[in-house]
């Protein structure tokens, strides 16, 4: 399955995390949006284009050492068709340089309309008796809150085409335990709830590595319920933010982690994106260079606490 690729990165690199490609124009060197605007004026495509070419410099400064880039939709969807260009070649770019993408939509729909959204970021779409390639991620995460009618669709294609899907079942940001704490009359909360369906739904994208296609979303911010997830969800495989911007740090995300070191991929963004900022005195022409001694940072925070990552 899809993660046994990612897994397979993380052990080599021995490097368990995943670089968040959220760019905002605030973020991107002076330098790179005059080009960019001298192109296009200050226009959509020139903010897409802009996007774009941050996203390379950071790609070849992380790819030798860091496995995975997560981009997040909202982040090109804002800027039309143009940015949802820069998404696709950012993700066909970053795949060519061997990294694997976890593209962030949270899609789910039911039926057909969540076919389309499978077919669109992980499958196929046809042209009558044409097959291409729409957006190409290697994994996507999801909304399971419609149930198994908004996830069967996807597995079928996950199956088929080597892909998988990371389910929100605890989420970092501080609000999530309005809904996902409350709890069944038998005790049990609704992300236990989401978690265990998660490992109902992997039996159908078994891994050799233990752990499924059907990945979960949890949050470092909740240590205590990252460690308790990791303990029952055994054969799911964990996507875990909240590291650095929104306060987790490795110690937090020690719980999601097994015996051999491997279960989990912890996201940074803007720590990594935003590295040149935080510099003193740093020219911008080197933005990828500071977030590359940032990506080595948090690779060696997160293995003080887990150690080596060994495949079973």
């Amino acid at each position: 399955m899809s993660f046994d690729r990612l897994i397979e990165k993380i052990a080599e690199k021995q490097n368990p995390t995943v670089a968040g490609l959220d760019p905002k124009l605030g973020y991107i060197p002076q330098f790179i949006k005059e080009e960019s605007f001298a192109k296009y004026g200050k226009t959509l495509e020139g903010a897409a284009d802009a996007l774009l070419t941050f996203n390379k410099g950071l790609i070849d400064a992380l790819c030798d050492i860091v496995p995975a880039v997560k981009p997040q939709c909202a982040y090109y969807e804002m800027y039309g068709w143009y940015g949802f260009k820069a998404l696709t070649e950012t993700i066909a770019y970053a795949k060519s340089k061997g990294m694997f993408v976890i593209t962030d939509g949270k899609r789910n729909d039911i039926g057909t309309t969540m076919e389309a959204y499978a077919k669109a970021h992980l499958g196929k779409t046809e042209i009558e008796d044409i097959c291409e390639e729409a957006i190409g991620g290697d994994s996507l995460t999801v909304n399971g809150y419609l149930g198994t009618d908004g996830i069967k669709p996807l597995l079928g294609i996950c199956r088929e085409l080597d892909k998988g899907i990371f389910v929100l079942v605890k989420t970092s940001n501080p609000s999530s335990g309005e809904l996902q704490n409350l709890e069944f009359k038998d005790g049990e909360t609704v992300y236990q709830r989401m978690g265990m369906m998660c490992e109902e739904w992997g039996k159908e994208l078994p891994g050799k590595y233990g752990y499924s296609g059907v990945g979960a979303v949890v949050g470092a911010t909740y240590p205590e319920m990252l460690t308790e997830l990791r303990a029952s969800l055994k054969h799911t495989f964990f996507l875990v933010p909240g590291y650095g911007a929104q306060g987790g740090g490795a110690k937090d995300c020690e719980g999601a982690f097994d015996e051999n070191g491997i279960g989990a991929v912890v996201n940074s963004s803007r720590g990594i994106m935003c590295a040149w900022q935080k510099a003193e005195n740093a020219d911008e022409h080197d933005y990828a260079k500071y977030a590359r001694e940032e990506a080595i940072r948090m690779r060696d925070d997160l293995r003080k606490v887990i150690g080596e990552m060994r495949l079973k």
